[in-house]
């Protein structure tokens, strides 16, 4: 994992509010339902503004953790949210720094050993901790580049790579 400034992004897609324990459930997981929706070739032809071809997602709001409730947004990138199609919502990534994973293989398992590896970050105390603010998954053709929001380092403690 490297440390990072992401640039600010906003994003439209379609949105879920979920937690990690419900996804782990098959009868209550929300997040299958919403990548069939946002993975139909063309879902997104129509959504005026589009930044480029990557698929995004985008989890917010988190209630505390990654234990907690949080809201994730599977769109495109856009320059406004003007004219968005009916049953999008828009949502701005702010510019932070960040721990940047990549996942890379085949998918979905790649990606799901990198929220592993996260989940192992969290819970073992990694420095710098994670924001639970605003994180990012850029999906493009060579796999999934990872954006987690952190905390600001003390002086003196920046770092440019941590151990995961």
């Amino acid at each position: 994992m490297y440390i990072v400034e992401r640039p600010e992004l906003l994003v439209a897609g379609y949105a879920v509010r979920t937690t990690n324990a419900a996804e782990a459930d098959p009868s209550r997981a929300l997040l299958p339902g919403l990548w069939s929706r946002a993975g139909v070739p063309g879902a997104f032809a129509h959504v005026p503004g589009r930044v480029d071809d990557n698929l995004y997602a985008v989890l917010t709001d988190y209630e505390s953790d990654h234990q907690g409730a949080f809201t994730q947004v599977v769109g495109v990138a856009i320059r406004t949210a003007a004219g968005l199609p009916e049953g999008m919502v828009a949502v701005r990534v702010p510019g932070v720094h960040c721990l940047k994973l990549e996942a890379h293989g085949p998918m979905p398992q790649a990606l799901i050993e990198a929220w592993q590896r996260i989940w192992s970050y969290t819970e073992g105390g990694g420095i710098p901790p994670r924001a639970f603010s605003t994180d990012l998954e850029v999906h493009h053709a060579d796999g999934v580049d990872l954006y987690l929001a952190v905390l600001p380092a003390p002086a003196g403690q920046g770092r440019d790579r941590v151990q995961a």
